[in-house]
């Protein structure tokens, strides 16, 4: 991790939370992507996967939406998810344009092993604070998200 001593990183920029969030988001993002590459998946994979777990069936227009993603994109990830089976797509009969996207038994499994990754990953880059620390500072990141 970073440190005062850190001579990659001057110390006054150390002051700066934003600075710090940046550095440390940087670095759960390149971990967590190692342990998905592992699995042939991105962080996009997981995340459209637990999405559908929290709010069921979408359409792949408001999947992109919710997601704040490039409808192309989204494709590209749901047709993954589609060929792993851990999704079905169907198309809307009152709308041909429709594609809603589901998620399947093996996607609901496949999400519990990846949740358990990302767990490890959290696990390990918050090692140096205890329980009630963790929990304080994902109540205090939940709130900055809501109000940015």
């Amino acid at each position: 991790m970073i440190g005062k001593g850190d001579v990659s990183h001057p110390s006054s920029v150390l002051d700066l939370n934003a600075y710090l969030m940046y550095l440390i988001g940087k670095t759960a993002r390149r971990r967590l992507t190692e342990r998905l590459t592992a699995r042939g998946l991105r962080l996009w994979h997981a995340t459209a996967l637990a999405l559908l777990a929290d709010i069921g069936p979408r359409p792949k227009g408001d999947l992109a939406a919710r997601l704040d993603m490039n409808p192309s994109d989204l494709v590209k990830i749901v047709n993954d998810l589609d060929r792993a089976g851990w999704v079905t797509c169907t198309r809307d009969t009152a709308d041909r344009r429709r594609i809603e996207v589901a998620l399947t038994p093996a996607g609901r499994s496949a999400l519990t092993s990846l949740n358990a990754e990302i767990s490890a990953v959290d696990d390990d880059l918050l090692a140096p604070l205890s329980e009630a620390e963790r929990a304080q500072l994902g109540s205090l990141l939940r709130r900055l998200h809501v109000d940015a």
